[in-house]
């Protein structure tokens, strides 16, 4: 399973990759394979100030919807328009074209309370 070093988790199966002051999130490959073939993302929370571990939005998969959580707190700057048809990127770039959210970080020190991969393996039982 992939598992890039160079980013962050979170226990709920979000990845981090932070630039600065902006983030941008998505859902891990394990995340994407236990929810099955993605149909619909749904983001309407751009513009909006959100407290880490709080909802920004949902992934509809073929068996399943799941509440997609704040990983850091900040503002949501943008969302990848590229889900609204092709929602199918998630499954198969979880990591690249499959991003879903950029964030304003508002506190940098909530970066240190991510998991780094070997963390994230461990959760997951690689």
């Amino acid at each position: 399973m992939n598992i890039p070093e160079d980013l962050k988790y979170t226990k709920d199966h979000e990845w981090v990759k932070i630039d600065g002051d902006t983030a941008t999130v998505g859902i891990t490959e394990f995340a994407q394979g236990e929810l099955g073939d993605i149909v619909y993302v749904e983001i309407e929370t751009v513009g909006d100030e959100i407290d880490n571990g709080d909802v920004f939005g949902t992934v509809e998969a073929v068996k399943t919807v799941s509440d997609l959580f704040m990983p850091l707190g900040g503002e949501v700057l943008e969302f990848n328009e590229k889900l609204e048809g092709e929602p199918e990127l998630v499954n198969s770039d979880a990591y690249g074209e499959g991003w879903m959210i950029k964030l304003k970080i508002s506190d940098a020190s909530e970066v240190d309370s991510l998991l780094d991969a070997a963390a994230y393996k461990e959760l997951i039982g690689q």
